[in-house]
């Protein structure tokens, strides 16, 4: 009887979990449909609502300011919209840093996480994965005496909130596993491990030369 009930639910967790995470994502850009006139809404249309019209939405409307972005016109015409939100004050500093967040993260050529490291981290002798971002760069860097690397400690089962972390190089172990592999040994809290491998991590330090 237990083993048909653990099996069971082996089998039906996953599924629901997955459908959960889409439903609340498929209900997040269903809001798109705000952005239509109520006559124009399927509601008004048809006298009901369809679930995942604004996701469909939202999906066109992503390609198609891709489509604009990529000719001539609409480059010239984002690069007006950027100089116009570049004299908001506030608006200036929060734009600029998450539009550069936002093209490590989704380019193709960007790499936010750039190699999986072990670090002791809450305390000494807890260790736990992290993923090195590049080092120490401005005002920071001279005020850090030695060689520094900065890395993003991700939190279980969510990697999508963490902490932020400059450390001595020395104390940062590299691991012999891809980012991908490193992610989901996260999200799983350690039980989908990668497969075992030689002991013979990459250095660090060739990682860090390629951030110059």
């Amino acid at each position: 009887m237990k083993k048909y009930f653990i099996t069971g639910l082996l089998v039906l967790v996953p599924l629901f979990i997955t459908a959960w995470v889409l439903s609340g994502i498929i209900g997040m850009m269903d809001k798109s449909l705000l952005l239509l006139p109520m006559n124009w809404r399927p509601k008004a249309q048809l006298g009901l609502d369809i679930p995942g019209m604004g996701a469909i939405l939202t999906l066109l409307i992503i390609f198609i300011t891709g489509v604009i972005a990529t000719n001539i016109f609409g480059k010239q015409l984002i690069l007006i919209w950027e100089k116009m939100l570049n004299r908001v004050p506030v608006v200036k500093s929060i734009y600029a840093s998450v539009k550069q967040v936002s093209d490590t993260l989704f380019s193709d050529s960007g790499n936010a996480f750039r190699q999986a490291v072990l670090v002791q981290f809450p305390r000494e002798g807890a260790w736990t994965i992290a993923f090195v971002t590049g080092q120490p760069g401005g005002d920071v860097a001279n005020h850090l005496k030695g060689d520094f690397v900065s890395v993003y400690v991700p939190t279980t089962p969510n990697p999508t909130g963490g902490y932020f972390l400059m450390m001595p190089s020395a104390d940062v172990k590299a691991l012999d596993m891809s980012v991908d592999e490193a992610l989901k040994y996260i999200i799983s809290m350690g039980v989908v491990a990668p497969a075992f491998k030689a002991p013979v991590a990459p250095a660090l330090k060739e990682t860090l030369n390629h951030l110059h």
